[in-house]
């Protein structure tokens, strides 16, 4: 079991029951998914590009990207409806904690100028949404090896009702939030 999952089952359930004052423990907000995704907007003149980033996705989540498509055409940006303009990975379970237990150990600690995670992103359901400017502060990328620094969207489902209950359930699992000044 990871020890992110071993360290919300030891400590953040009992933190959260004594916050919140709930009388089941299946009323303890937990991590539901985490979805990565990152748009390349100038896949529509180059295909390499949307290659690229999928590779990218492939290397940092370890699993098989879905490439995203527009709805909708648009003339002044040269895009059709169903053309190739993104792509995403859903986290769940082991590979979801894994992946944070990373993001937050390893990755954050590694983006320059770092202050905190700005905490005004959540969408009001219990939900975090955050981006990264650049893919390379992610280990598995080999510098040398990138065509085009690109930024990535990730965002945290959980199953908290209010924002309250998100924010504290992600700090208890180490989530760097900024300190308000």
């Amino acid at each position: 079991m990871n020890r992110l999952k071993e360290q919300y089952k030891a400590q953040v359930v009992g933190a959260l029951t004594k916050r919140f004052g709930y009388k089941n423990p299946h009323q303890v907000p937990k991590l539901d998914k985490i979805v990565v995704s990152m748009g390349v907007g100038h896949a529509t003149q180059n295909k390499a590009l949307l290659d690229n980033a999928v590779k990218d996705m492939e290397q940092i989540c370890g699993r098989k990207v879905i490439v995203t498509k527009a709805r909708k055409s648009i003339s002044n940006f040269k895009l059709r409806q169903g053309m190739p303009i993104g792509c995403k990975v859903t986290l769940r379970d082991e590979v979801m904690y894994e992946f944070y237990d990373r993001l937050i150990s390893i990755v954050i600690p590694r983006i320059r100028d770092f202050r905190g995670i700005p905490a005004d992103s959540f969408d009001g359901r219990g939900n975090f949404s955050f981006g990264l400017k650049e893919q390379t502060v992610f280990p598995e990328i080999e510098y040398d090896k990138v065509d085009a620094i690109r930024g990535l969207n990730i965002t945290i489902v959980t199953t908290a009702h209010t924002d309250e209950e998100c924010r504290e359930l992600l700090s208890e699992l180490g989530m760097p939030f900024q300190k308000n000044q």
